[in-house]
C-alpha cells in the first residue's frame, strides 16, 4: 500500500528538524530525500529572494497524481512526501521537500526525481524572483489556463 503526504504551505521547512523515521517502513529499505533551496544566483542575475504563489487546492490534486505516478513509473510501492513553501523566502531558505521511501534505491532515486521535475512542469506554482538591482521577475511555469 502506498503512502502519500502532500503539503502546500507558508510552513517553513527545516531539514535539522525533520522526523524521517515517520516515513520508514518494514517494507522498504531505501529513502531518497531532496531539498530544494533558494539560490543567490540565477541566470547571471543575484538574487536576494523569491516569492511562491500557488492554486493550493489544484496543487494538492496535482502533486497527488504526481506522487502516484512516481511510484507507478518506478515499478514499486512505498511512501511519497511532498512539502512545498509558499510565500516570500530569503536565499538559502528550503523551498521545497521530496522524499521517497521505497523498497530499492534505484526506485527510490527513480521516483524522486519524476516528482521534482514533473513538479516544475505541471503544479500550479509559480515564482517570482526578486533581485539586487531592485527588479523582479516572474519565471516560467505552469500555465494555469494553458497560455491564456
Amino acid at each position: 500500500m502506498n503512502r502519500i503526504e502532500i503539503e502546500v504551505s507558508e510552513a517553513p521547512l527545516d531539514a535539522g528538524n525533520l522526523d524521517v523515521s515517520s516515513w520508514i517502513r518494514p517494507d522498504c529499505g531505501a529513502c531518497d530525500l531532496f531539498f530544494g533551496t533558494v539560490r543567490a544566483r540565477n541566470h547571471g542575475r543575484e538574487v536576494i529572494a523569491v516569492s511562491y504563489d500557488a492554486y493550493v487546492p489544484l496543487a494538492r490534486r496535482e502533486l497527488q497524481r504526481i506522487a502516484e505516478e512516481a511510484l507507478t513509473q518506478a515499478g514499486t510501492h512505498g511512501t511519497v512526501v511532498i512539502r512545498h513553501r509558499t510565500g516570500k523566502l530569503g536565499v538559502g531558505e528550503l523551498s521545497v521537500l521530496i522524499a521517497v521511501v521505497t523498497p530499492h534505491r534505484a526506485e527510490a532515486f527513480q521516483a524522486c526525481r519524476y516528482v521534482i521535475e514533473e513538479l516544475k512542469k505541471r503544479a500550479p506554482i509559480w515564482k517570482k524572483e526578486f533581485y539586487r538591482d531592485g527588479e523582479t521577475e516572474w519565471l516560467k511555469g505552469h500555465a494555469l489556463c494553458g497560455g491564456i
